[in-house]
């Protein structure tokens, strides 16, 4: 089964400092709904891993998370694709769990419902702890320099990490390697 984990605020949609507490507040980023379809159409299921710690911190509710959801599920149904599931981690930093990223939690989890390995499952994130969660599971970390991305690249060594300028660049590059190693 070939398999993408995404981060969601910064890779899929724009991400906020005063955080996405409302479907109305979601906005995906130009080319990731797009991309989306493009992995699932080249037969990748996709899942998403994300910390939601404005859940934790009283900003939005359980149901508000729930609607950012189905609006996302909806933007992409109109395009023919989904998200086959989505993790998250509703802690506060202050008292994370070890679901919350850079813990590997949210990741281990979902490999264990899904009976895989994570060995070279790509882990798409825009922020260092996306990163250090990816290789504390064993899966292969990927920056894009969306949301927070840009940052993460300038401010930490992430010698070795692929990066991408944006979702659609990395979904064109893995489609295209993943063309290649089935040809070969």
């Amino acid at each position: 089964m070939k398999i993408v984990i995404l981060d969601r605020d910064g890779v899929i949609n724009q991400d906020s400092p005063d955080y996405i507490k409302s479907p109305e507040e979601w906005q995906p980023i130009p080319g990731s709904l797009e991309a989306i379809a493009r992995l699932n159409q080249a037969g990748f299921h996709v899942y998403v891993a994300s910390n939601q710690s404005g859940i934790g911190r009283g900003l939005f509710d359980l149901d508000a998370l729930f609607g950012i959801h189905e609006r996302m599920q909806r933007a992409l149904a109109e395009l023919g694709a989904r998200i086959e599931a989505i993790e998250f981690a509703p802690d506060h930093p202050d008292v994370a769990s070890g679901m919350r990223k850079p813990e590997p939690g949210m990741l281990l989890d979902l490999a264990q419902r899904l009976q895989i390995n994570l060995d070279g499952v790509p882990v798409v994130g825009d922020s260092w702890r996306d990163l250090q969660a990816a290789e504390a599971a064993g899966a292969r970390a990927v920056l894009v320099l969306t949301g927070n991305g840009e940052r993460t690249q300038k401010e930490h060594s992430i010698a070795g990490v692929p990066v991408y300028a944006d979702l659609a660049a990395f979904a064109s590059d893995w489609i295209e390697r993943e063309q290649k190693a089935q040809a070969e």
